[in-house]
């Protein structure tokens, strides 16, 4: 009796596992704004092949199907799904949501560039424009300055930013936010904090403003929601979970056979 059997179920309940840890992930971010999901592909391991298709029998013919038992499956990648979340009015001036493709850039504090679908900018003691907490440092590029007299922020669909101060009626541009795409965004590397980095996967990114040669346009007052869809992912954990069950039934099954023929006995 072969201890393959409990090898190969083995490979399976890794593999669930991690599963398991991707799905737990996705519904832990439910509120995260602007995440996206992930989904773990699998594929199938080697295979013993004790005949190979086309093998010649006694009488010379050719057989039509070979003998190749598997050796179970392993996680072959874990993909992003960059599918558009809702969106969410806050009526915050300084919440910003990207409708379509598009990445915002922010500067991490080790003067990296890093990127972003969270809008939900808020201004440091400088007036300069971060993403998420005024403390974390992360300034939008190209920098934007809002006046510290500023009563009101305008920013359009395709990312001019302006300002109104006290004394005039008329609103003054103070800059204009850039918009970075990926050949292959599911290439990114996710770093957390609602950040991803560039990779030779992902590709350079390319620069434009919302609403040129495809890139998203932007919606003031709004931020977008994380693109998990809790029944879907609560039906693909029940469903993982019995397929983890189902390989650790596997693995009993096989032990018991080989404590069977462990008792037997010849007389």
């Amino acid at each position: 009796m072969s201890v393959q059997t409990l090898y190969t179920a083995a490979t399976g309940m890794t593999s669930l596992q991690t599963k398991l840890d991707v799905i737990a992930n996705n519904l832990a971010n439910v509120e995260t704004t602007a995440f996206k999901k992930d989904r773990a592909d699998f594929e199938d391991l080697f295979y013993r092949n004790e005949k190979y298709p086309g093998s010649q029998d006694s009488a010379g013919q050719y057989t039509p199907v070979g003998v190749h038992i598997g050796l179970g499956s392993c996680v072959s990648g874990v993909q992003m799904n960059f599918t558009q979340g809702a969106f969410k009015e806050t009526g915050r001036e300084l919440d910003v949501a990207i409708e379509g493709t598009g990445f915002f850039q922010v500067m991490d504090p080790s003067g990296r560039t890093v990127y972003t679908r969270a809008g939900n900018f808020s201004k440091n003691k400088d007036g300069n424009l971060c993403i998420g907490s005024a403390n974390a440092g992360r300034l939008i590029e190209p920098a934007i300055q809002i006046p510290q007299d500023a009563t009101a922020i305008s920013i359009t669909p395709e990312g001019m930013v302006s300002v109104r101060q006290p004394g005039n009626n008329q609103l003054t541009q103070v800059g204009q936010i850039e918009l970075a795409t990926f050949v292959n965004p599911e290439g990114l590397l996710k770093l957390g904090e609602n950040l991803y980095g560039e990779t030779d996967a992902s590709g350079a990114p390319t620069l434009s403003n919302p609403g040129q040669t495809g890139v998203g346009l932007l919606r003031q007052n709004m931020l977008e929601h994380s693109n998990v869809e809790p029944v879907h992912e609560l039906i693909d954990l029940i469903t993982t979970q019995r397929a983890f069950e189902m390989n650790s039934q596997a693995i009993k099954t096989g032990d018991e056979l080989m404590q069977t023929v462990s008792n037997l006995r010849r007389y």
